[in-house]
């Protein structure tokens, strides 16, 4: 039995980070779902989800030791989803990651049980969440508008979870999301 890969997708801002926050301590219990932390080489303080923080040297040496699962670079960082995933889904626990689309194809050609979580957000809202977290200029924020604008995920393996009103009603849909595939093994 395996367990299924959730991708969560979205662009900067649609509030990933809060939901998976949200999934992780609602099913912290729950040793069926797991949310590794991601590598990343960004300071551990730079702010933003709970991740490893490697130099660029230990990134590239965690990737020939063939410690990740899956890679990426976005945004002047590099990502690694660590390649204990793989131990998780082949015990049949259901795995959920923060990636960037750019790996989607690569994953969906490498794992059999793959959802995808899209998180969207009407684009005056994730303005207003870019320009209130700080983190980038205006350049930089315009930058991440016009990527979002032409981000769309297909497939019938993805989801998608509007996060522009109420997270707390955004949160209990990805959770029923995350649930239900977990609820579907236990019970088969």
């Amino acid at each position: 039995m395996s367990g299924y890969l959730y991708l969560v997708v979205g662009p900067s801002g649609a509030g990933k980070d809060s939901l998976l926050d949200a999934a992780r301590a609602h099913f912290k219990a729950d040793r069926h779902l797991q949310f590794p932390r991601r590598y990343i080489t960004r300071p551990i303080d730079a702010g933003g989800e709970d991740h490893i923080a490697v130099s660029e040297d230990e990134f590239e040496q965690l990737k020939r030791d063939g410690a990740f699962a899956f890679y990426w670079g976005a945004h002047d960082l590099k990502y690694g989803i660590p390649s204990e995933i793989d131990g998780y889904l082949e015990l049949g626990c259901n795995v959920i990651v923060n990636v960037s689309r750019g790996v989607i194809e690569f994953v969906r050609e490498r794992y059999d049980k793959v959802k995808i979580i899209s998180v969207i957000v009407d684009m005056d809202v994730l303005e207003k969440r870019l320009r209130a977290r700080g983190r980038e200029s205006d350049v930089e924020i315009q930058r991440r508008l016009d990527r979002a604008k032409a981000f769309r995920v297909h497939g019938s393996d993805v989801i998608e979870i509007n996060n522009s009103k109420s997270l707390s009603d955004a949160i209990n849909i990805f959770n029923a999301v995350v649930a239900r595939p977990a609820a579907q093994e236990k019970s088969a």
